[in-house]
């Protein structure tokens, strides 16, 4: 059996093959979209059983990091627009439907040092600088999100060099495609606040108008923090969903 294998005292084996694969994907040896080795392969490399790394597979496979394909093989996870808006995006309207954004325009994008907030959110040295996008976000035609993203400078080059009107819709899937930095997960907290004077600008409100405001922290698959992002959504006709399972 391979060295690194059946070391840690009380740990399945299933578990050390799952977080082998998972520092692979995590450091880029496997990038998304790419197709991993077959599970004998997998299994004679690290001296475990076919059995073994199915298991493995399978449950990276209910995280979302991979992707099973019959009759193709298991593939590294990665974003299209339509599976960031569904996997991230928890909008509903009030008739049970999915209320997407379907544009956004994008009216401040700029680098600056980054706050005591932004430095506890993304783990970041206290002298870091980071990029902020402002941006309106519609749905059905109208405005419905004002929203501000946050994401350290130092893993987003040149995001800020990108022109108002080429910064996409979808942000993950650039993140993804651009700068090589998946978003796997992201933890939200929600509250109820009141349209500040831009907010109320911004969506044709008065101040003070409801909002749902949603305060996201987006993480790699290794657990690295790497957007801040707060969302203040209309809530006139529409609800958040979130699912327990």
């Amino acid at each position: 059996m391979n060295e690194l294998f059946g070391q840690r005292n009380h740990t399945p084996l299933y578990v050390e093959v799952r977080d082998t694969v998972l520092g692979r994907i995590s450091t880029g040896a496997w990038k998304p979209g790419e197709m991993l080795p077959s599970e004998s392969a997998i299994g004679q490399e690290l001296g475990v059983s076919q059995g073994t790394v199915r298991k493995a597979l399978d449950d990276l496979a209910a995280q979302n990091v991979v992707v099973r394909r019959q009759g193709k093989g298991t593939f590294v996870a990665e974003h299209t627009a339509e599976r960031a808006l569904f996997h991230f995006f928890h909008i509903e309207t009030n008739a049970n439907t999915r209320a997407l954004p379907t544009n956004s325009q994008v009216y401040s994008c700029r680098r600056r040092k980054a706050d005591k907030t932004e430095i506890d959110a993304l783990k970041l040295d206290r002298d870091a600088r980071i990029v902020e996008i402002k941006r309106v976000r519609e749905m059905a035609g109208e405005p419905a999100i004002s929203e501000t993203v946050i994401v350290p400078a130092a893993l987003f080059a040149d995001i800020d060099k990108r022109t108002l009107n080429d910064v996409p819709n979808e942000l993950y899937q650039l993140y993804e495609q651009k700068y090589g930095i998946t978003v796997h997960r992201a933890v939200e907290r929600v509250r109820a606040v009141g349209a500040s004077d831009i907010d109320a600008k911004l969506l044709g409100k008065k101040p003070g108008t409801p909002l749902l405001e949603i305060e996201r922290i987006a993480e790699t698959v290794d657990g690295r923090p790497v957007e801040l992002r707060v969302s203040r959504c209309l809530t006139e006709g529409r609800h958040y969903v979130s699912t327990i399972v």
